[in-house]
């Protein structure tokens, strides 16, 4: 069998699905953002793990190193933040290629530790390696939260509200205009290269004169995909709310697909409103150069890192009233599906169709 006919949660699926834990401190194995782990105190300790691979996850073609350890390390916070919990250290470990200097290495050390610093996080270990085939960065994160507050995928109830932080597809534009550019670039290097042979000039030199790309205006979409901003802040205006969170997952993959982990964990169905999607402007004005659909976009783009939870029907007013917080749908029983209510009131079955590590080349 094909690893791409499982995809990357059906091979996770294939592989732990007989694993059972053998020790009492393992409270919570695979299938949510975090492994918990019980300390002996009325904290849980919170741990996850991510892989970022050269060529895969990240372009060093327009991906600064700097940003690159901030994201790296942003994206595993998130998944702390996504438990409900507060993330206290991380380490990390690099396999590295030998076209890299010391310096380079520096630089995204630097990103990683602004990260850090900014959530008051530690850096306290890891591993690097060689690497033959390009630059691999893999960061654990660890957390704790209070085990009355962690958030599992799996404690949605019919009619708790289904709410997003922030606006979506944003950083999935933002990768679409690298990618252009990108593409743009690599013509025009072949083009300066040809021309260069042809008059028996330098080719450096012909490369060197090629005009930057003009991203003015696309600012914020750019950063959306290259410094994202896990949503410490959201986790604590609910705290300060007093809601309880019955269920929250952090977008990576796509506000369609992280919906339907939560759907099936918590074995429930639900409706989403297609008007309720937080959208930025840039976002649909970019959609439109690109001949995209906006709310596509933002279904199954993924890379937003925004957090996706419940809550019960009655903090209605409470997460309405807070801010960068939207409503967008309810919870419903499992028999009714997971549907999509369009602008023009037609109803569509929700599909997970966010990005797939395994299926992607």
């Amino acid at each position: 069998m094909e690893i791409a006919e499982l995809g990357e949660f059906g091979l996770i699926k294939h592989l732990t699905k007989d694993i059972t834990p053998c020790n009492t401190s393992t409270h919570k194995g695979v299938g949510d953002d975090c492994a918990v782990i019980s300390t002996g105190t009325e904290d849980r300790m919170l741990v996850t793990t991510d892989l970022l691979m050269e060529g895969v996850h990240f372009d060093l073609t327009y991906m600064p190193l700097r940003h690159l350890g901030y994201k790296a390390v942003m994206v595993n916070l998130s998944d702390i933040y996504a438990m409900n919990g507060t993330p206290s250290q991380i380490t990390v470990s690099l396999a590295i290629s030998k076209r890299f200097k010391v310096e380079d290495i520096e630089e995204l050390y630097s990103g990683m530790r602004m990260a850090c610093e900014h959530h008051k996080v530690d850096i306290v270990g890891g591993d690097t390696t060689s690497s033959m085939t390009g630059l691999a960065i893999s960061i654990t994160a660890i957390g704790y939260a209070k085990e009355e507050d962690i958030a599992y995928r799996s404690g949605a109830k019919e009619t708790d509200l289904i709410c997003v932080s922030g606006n979506l597809g944003a950083a999935y534009m933002g990768l679409q205009i690298l990618e252009r550019e990108k593409s743009v670039y690599n013509q025009q290097v072949k083009e300066a290269t040809q021309q260069a042979q042809r008059n028996g000039s330098n080719v450096e030199e012909a490369i060197a004169q090629i005009p930057q790309p003009d991203f003015a205006g696309k600012e914020y979409l750019l950063e959306r995909q290259m410094k994202p901003e896990a949503r410490k802040d959201i986790v604590e205006k609910l705290h300060l709310a007093n809601v309880k969170i019955t269920s929250m997952i952090d977008i990576s993959d796509g506000l369609s697909s992280e919906l339907m982990h939560i759907c099936e964990q918590s074995q429930c169905g639900c409706r989403i409103y297609e008007e309720r999607i937080p959208l930025d402007y840039q976002t649909a004005v970019t959609a439109e150069e690109f001949n995209l659909n906006v709310s596509t976009c933002a279904l199954n783009g993924g890379e937003d890192y925004e957090l996706l939870f419940t809550v019960p029907l009655t903090a209605n007013e409470i997460v309405s009233a807070i801010e960068d917080v939207k409503v967008i749908g309810y919870i419903t029983k499992p028999e009714l599906g997971k549907a999509l209510i369009c602008r023009d009131g037609s109803e569509f079955e929700l599909k997970a169709q966010g990005w797939n590590h395994m299926t992607t080349e």
